[in-house]
């Protein structure tokens, strides 16, 4: 079987694979145009797809040989599963291996914005050390306030177990369904979208990104929330709407942001929220931890090989393909 990976991953995920028996194609060259690229997904049977490649109908139609997709990523909402399992082509991904790193980031986002590190950081670097001023750029204590998350799954969970034991947090989420282990260890409370924007001290979005999601943190929902509130996103950029959000930071509808997804992405360099003192930007390196990223290779690795097995891939973001045959 020919496994087709479109940018180098870890060893430890080429290993299995090759250990398994696949035909694993790495191009020299991972920097593929899009007609690059759909020219090596013609040609195999399985893709082990790294970035956020568009896999539409278009991409199906192109490439009928395709039999299997397996993501290197958690987020599949650059796949149309509704294709995919019309077309009985199971898709996976990789959950749970980088819950915590990424969680890490969302808490280090969270504590960033709240002492203003960045531009401190930056102050430093221009040897604009300065003198002592009582007022100048403070920050804000995180103790005993309350984190508001959208999303409470594994990431979400592991964002609010570590700001309720560093910091006595309160935390309340909104979700489609309760998370009942989430209320029971964590004393999580659910509640509607609409008091969550407006109890949150801080907001933090771990949810799954679909459409009905696009630009749902708005003008209309940063001016209800809390004017010393911290906004958190190392979901999806397209959760929020990056104008909107500035313009929320500037009128100090809110006091501070924490990016590790920007709208557009990458960011332009030139955006006028990197010169804003209470906001934190980092290039969406959530999963980026020696540990996570060897997790993430495995995981896609075994969810190739239990297809060639013909068995049901451990992590499939469309179980209802199985079903389906």
């Amino acid at each position: 079987m020919k496994v087709f990976i479109n940018k180098r991953i870890p060893e430890a995920g080429i290993k299995m694979l090759k250990e398994a028996g696949m035909d694993v194609i790495i191009p020299e060259n991972d920097q593929l145009s899009h007609e690059e690229w759909i020219n090596y997904c013609k040609d195999t049977d399985t893709i082990l797809n790294v970035g956020t490649h568009s896999f539409d109908k278009d991409f199906f139609n192109e490439c009928p040989n395709v039999q299997a997709i397996a993501l290197y990523s958690v987020g599949f909402d650059h796949v149309d599963i509704q294709e995919a399992t019309r077309r009985n082509i199971p898709v996976g991904n990789t959950p749970d291996v980088l819950s915590k790193a990424t969680s890490d980031v969302a808490f280090l986002l969270m504590q960033s914005v709240a002492r203003r590190a960045s531009y401190n950081y930056g102050k430093v670097k221009e040897g604009n050390w300065g003198d002592f001023d009582p007022l100048h750029a403070l920050g804000q204590e995180l103790y005993g306030k309350t984190l508001g998350i959208f999303g409470l799954g594994r990431i979400g969970f592991e964002m609010a177990k570590k700001s309720l034991k560093a910091f006595d947090m309160n935390i309340i989420y909104h979700n489609r369904h309760h998370n009942e282990e989430a209320e029971r260890e964590l004393n999580a409370q659910y509640v509607s979208f609409d008091e969550l924007i407006r109890q949150s001290d801080v907001l933090s979005i771990h949810a799954s990104f679909i459409p009905e999601h696009t630009e749902l943190f708005n003008r209309s929902v940063f001016e209800k929330m809390k004017p010393d509130a911290i906004f958190i996103n190392t979901a999806r950029g397209g959760f929020h709407h990056q104008g909107d959000l500035y313009e929320a930071l500037v009128s100090r509808e809110i006091w501070g942001a924490g990016l590790d997804v920007t709208n557009p992405e990458p960011i332009v360099k030139d955006d006028p929220i990197l010169e804003l003192s209470s906001v934190c930007v980092l290039p969406h390196i959530g999963s980026a931890t020696v540990e996570a990223r060897n997790g993430m290779a495995k995981s896609a690795a075994e969810n190739i090989i239990a297809f060639s097995k013909g068995e049901k891939m451990p992590h499939c973001a469309n179980p209802d393909v199985y079903s389906e045959q």
